[in-house]
This record gives C-alpha cells, structure tokens and sequence, in this order.
C-alpha cells in the first residue's frame, strides 16, 4: 500500500509539472502568433536596417503568413489538447467520474488567463520586441512542421476553392497603401496627425491612381493669345495675365501653335526697341512665332505621377491636355501636380481673399462651381465623393440628373446645395450648406 502511495505521489507531480510547461508552451504560441502578426512591417524593417537579426528573421517568418499561422496554430492546438487530456485523466483519477467537469473548468481558466490573456497582452503592448525575440524558436517550429501545415494547406485551400474562395497570401503586400491610409485616419481622429500631414501623405500617395484629367484647368479657362494680333496688343495681354505661359494659336482657339513664355517675350522685345536706331514703331517686325516654344500635349488619361516624371525629365512645367480625338480639354503644370500635395500654393498675384473657403453667418459656403471636390474636401474636411465628377458644379448635375436652374435647391449626401449663378449650360457658383 505505501509503495502504491509513493507512485502515485511520483505520477501526480510529474503530471502536474508536465501540465504546467504544457500551458507555458501554450502561452508561447498564443502570444508568438499576436506578436507576429501585430508587429509593423515598417517597424521591423527599420530595426533590421540597423542590424537586428531577430527582426530580420520575423520579417522573412511574416512573408508567409498562412504558413506561419498553421504552425503556429498546430503547436497550440497539440499542447492545449494534450494539457487538457492530462488533466482529465488525473482529475478522474482522483475524483472519479466528477473530475471530467472539475478539469474542464480548471482548464478553461487557466488556459485563458495564463495561455491567451496575458502572452497576448504583452505581445500587443511590445509586439516589435516580442516578434524579434520568438523569431528564432518560431522558424524552427515552422520547419518541423513544414509537411503537415503544407498538407492542411493543400486541403483548406481545396475546400475553399470549392465555395469559389482564392487565397493568396501575398495580398498583404498590395495593400500597404490602404494600411498607411488607415493608420493616418485614425491618427487623424485621435488628434496624433495634424490634418495638413495627413493630406500631404494621402496626396503623394494618390499620384499613381489620379489622372491629369482630374486637376487640369479646363479649356474654358485658359487665357490664349491669337498670333494674328498687334504685337503691341500680345505685349500688353502678357503684361497683364497673371500667368508667365501662355498658348499661342492660330485662327482657332483649338489649333494650338506653340507656347510663349513672357521672359522670352521680354527679351525680344527688348531686343526689337534696344539700340542707337531703335524706334518703338520697330514692335510691328515682332513675330511672336519666332520665341514661341513647341506646345507640349499630352493625353487625358496619364497618370499624375507619371506626368510629374515626364515634367521633370523633360525640364518642363507646362502641358496642354487632349483627349483621344485630340480635341484641345485644359492644361496641367508642375504646379498643379504639386499641389495634389502640399495643398494650395499661392503667388504674388494671389490675395488671402482668393484662397479662402469662409461660411457665412448661417454657415452657408458660395463656391465656385469649377472648384474641385478634392481641393473642397481637403480644404474643409468634407467626403463628398469624387467618382463620378471631379468638380463642384459636375456633382450637383449628375446627382441631380439634370441642368439645375437658378435658384434650384437639391439635398444629397447630407449637404444642401444651391444653385446662385449659371452661364449658359455651366454652373459658376453654388451656395452650400451641411446639414
């Protein structure tokens, strides 16, 4: 009989203590697969640049998340599986048939208190550290079990495939851009971004998805000089605009002969005037083909980013946008383009007034219907939602289905808009209010 004790006695405590490195490891696991995959890439990145082979490790184990979760989920689920059988069988040992429900409510606390809630706090609260310090036992997980997670990942996807499910684990990488995009909102909500980084990133940022169509001025806009004029009359149009390029055309508005800048105006003219004989009447020899430049067109469709790139290899600020006709639709600069960033940039021939988006007394906004929704969203913190039209004055029409008249209310989008002035099919100005 006290032989039988002493076993027992022996069996007890080695049970009990290989229970208790079961939860350890299951502890392990738990908080190995939060730290991995709650890390920052860019994080990682970073401390790996500096030397830290841990967190070059976590970065080559996160390449492969599928593979990293299976095994990391296998030696979970064996180690809980196997804490809790150990249990079982000493508890009925002990209790008799009671011991089933005695061990599995003893389990189901420990497990998730010391197996889940506390790794995975920690892991969380230091989940670069934590990442970089279980890499090397999590690779040689993933090794040893490199051939049963790859059969269960033959099978998963198999019977994901059947409910017409595709998995690819590298859709991570494709959606950094919406990771930056999110994290900077929710900075942004919780006051850590100012509103002005936000804009400066997300504008960089939509370069690539944004076409000159978009931000260019439109035709209509566009201040032109007719080559057949005095040349006492273009000398003095160029004195007066506030812009230093100008297109220059022949007998049709759309038939766009070269671009002039007023430098290169100044220089021959002076050129024309300067010298012992010089007269002023030597301005009507002027022939503005000669110092005007080769317009530069470009197609509609071109990405701003990939126009930024073409404006600085080709030493240039200044294009003229066609569509697919060739049909004359605006004109884009640097400028613009840098401004899809940075925000508004003003001049010497700017005014504050100009630039400012002010409500009056009943918080109503007047605004130029040629203003684009996303300078208006920017400016004011707004979402009106630019999808289907990039203006102002194209938002209204196409919600409203129609050519409003003056004095037409619309609501939409939980904005009031009205109409206050409209020349011929344009809408010039609208007066809008949030409700």
């Amino acid at each position: 009989m006290e032989q039988e004790l002493i076993n027992l006695d022996s069996a007890f405590w080695i049970t009990t203590g290989a229970i208790l490195l079961l939860l350890i490891l299951s502890g392990f696991f738990s908080g190995s697969e939060t730290a991995l995959t709650a890390a920052s890439r860019g994080k990682m990145r970073t401390q790996a640049d500096k030397g830290s082979r841990g967190a070059q490790r976590a970065l080559d184990i996160t390449e492969d998340n599928e593979r990293l979760i299976g095994s990391v989920l296998l030696g979970n689920n064996l180690v809980n599986i196997l804490a809790t059988s150990l249990t079982t069988a000493l508890f009925t040992r002990m209790f008799g048939e009671s011991g089933v429900a005695l061990a599995t409510l003893i389990m189901t606390v420990l497990v998730l208190i010391f197996a889940e809630v506390l790794p995975k706090t920690y892991a969380i609260t230091n989940a670069e550290t934590a990442a970089a310090r279980v890499s090397l036992p999590i690779s040689i997980v993933i090794r040893i079990f490199a051939p049963i997670v790859s059969t269960v990942r033959w099978f998963v996807r198999g019977v994901l495939r059947v409910f017409g499910v595709r998995t690819d684990p590298d859709t991570h990488i494709l959606a950094v851009r919406e990771e930056i995009a999110g994290a900077l909102s929710l900075g942004h909500s919780e006051g850590v971004v100012e509103k002005e980084d936000r804009d400066r990133i997300l504008g960089a940022l939509d370069l690539s998805d944004r076409t000159v169509e978009e931000i260019m001025l439109h035709r209509s806009g566009i201040e032109m000089i007719n080559s057949d004029d005095d040349p006492q009359a273009i000398l003095t149009q160029c004195l007066e605009s506030a812009h230093t390029r100008l297109p220059v055309y022949k007998d049709d508005p759309e038939n766009i002969i070269g671009v002039i800048h007023a430098k290169d105006l100044a220089r021959q003219m002076y050129r024309l005037v300067s010298g012992p004989n010089a007269k002023l009447s030597d301005l009507a020899k002027f022939d503005i083909n000669e110092v005007a430049m080769e317009p530069y067109f470009i197609p509609d469709t071109t990405s701003l980013d990939d126009q930024m790139r073409q404006f600085l290899r080709r030493r240039t600020h200044f294009a003229l946008v066609v569509d697919e006709y060739g049909s004359l639709e605006g004109l884009i600069t640097l400028e613009d383009i840098l401004e899809e960033i940075v925000g508004e940039i003003a001049d010497e021939f700017d005014t504050p007034e100009d630039q400012a988006i002010k409500p009056d007394t009943l918080g109503c906004y007047t605004l130029d219907g040629a203003m684009t929704l996303r300078d208006l969203n920017r400016a004011l913190d707004w979402s009106l939602p630019d999808d289907e039209a990039n203006t102002l004055a194209g938002l209204v029409i196409h919600e409203a289905q129609m050519i409003p008249t003056v004095g037409q209310i619309f609501y939409f989008l939980g904005y009031r808009f009205e109409v206050v002035e409209r020349q011929a099919n344009r809408l010039t100005q609208l007066r809008v209010t949030p409700m």
